[in-house]
């Protein structure tokens, strides 16, 4: 299995959290729960001319090779067979919509064909990255077709997001949506709707979504912390709040997701 991760050169890395490239021809699970973390996503097949779809743990169907995996506030199942030769880029908070030329809420949740977003311009960098002969090239490519993209536009690259949204993101979750909103200025209403559009959902469940993956971190340490400890430390009310919304998010329990850690990623976890 081969997997790397780069960090972006300006100005791109204002927007982009990781660059990734995944080739794991032969895994030993044939599924796996990708746990939400709230970012927007692109990825792109390189084996194949499709993505598998599993709108649940029994269920797959052929899907574009290249997709737009909008801010996630649930779990999503994949086939493990997508990751053979796999390339990828992870936005950070509020730096989507500079390559979407739209709201992020609207995908929200969705995976969409890539096409449908950066029309035939999609079909040839996925073209090009195929005929690379190494992942360090196509990670090559791919971020020069993503500074290309965002240069190619002056207003796109000079502010990430609202000033707003991005003081927010360095307030969530220990401060409230309402004491956020009125260090703004703005009304929690019209605060809500600009984090919503930025980011791609709602700063309540965002708030949310970001304490579940504090969790997530320090389940997946090597140092067992009582659940009960885990649950106050993380921001939870009590253990029984933990561990409801650690299913709602997770759609299996914590016990559950500490006993099946056998992938390197902390938000991949294998399914029977």
């Amino acid at each position: 299995m081969l997997y790397l991760e780069r960090q972006s050169a300006p100005p791109l890395d204002r927007f982009i959290r990781v660059l990734w490239y995944s080739s794991a021809p032969e895994v030993d699970h044939r599924r796996e729960r990708v746990l939400p973390t709230g970012c927007s996503q692109v990825i792109l097949n390189l084996a194949r001319d499709f993505l598998l779809d599993c709108p649940d743990v029994f269920t797959v169907r052929e899907a574009p090779p290249a997709q737009v995996v909008g801010a996630r506030s649930v779990y999503e199942v994949i086939d493990t067979s997508d990751l053979a030769d796999l390339i990828g880029v992870v936005f950070r908070p509020g730096g989507f919509p500079a390559f979407a030329a739209a709201p992020a809420d609207q995908f929200a949740n969705l995976n969409l064909d890539l096409e449908s977003l950066w029309g035939s311009a999609a079909r040839s960098l996925r073209d090009n990255l195929r005929e690379l002969p190494t992942p360090q090239g196509r990670l090559d490519c791919f971020e020069s077709f993503l500074r290309h993209r965002l240069l190619s536009c002056p207003s796109r690259s000079s502010v990430p997001s609202h000033a707003a949204v991005q003081y927010a993101l360095t307030r969530f979750p220990a401060n409230s949506v309402r004491e956020v909103a009125q260090a703004t200025g703005w009304s929690e209403r019209r605060f809500s709707q600009v984090f919503r559009e930025q980011v791609g959902l709602a700063p309540k469940v965002w708030c949310r979504v970001q304490r579940f993956q504090r969790a997530v971190r320090r389940l997946r340490a090597e140092v067992p912390v009582p659940f009960t400890t885990l649950a106050l430390e993380c921001g939870f009310y009590d253990q029984s709040h933990f561990a409801n919304e650690f299913r709602a998010f997770s759609g299996i329990d914590m016990t559950a997701y500490v006993n099946s850690q056998a992938t390197r990623w902390t938000n991949h976890v294998p399914t029977p």
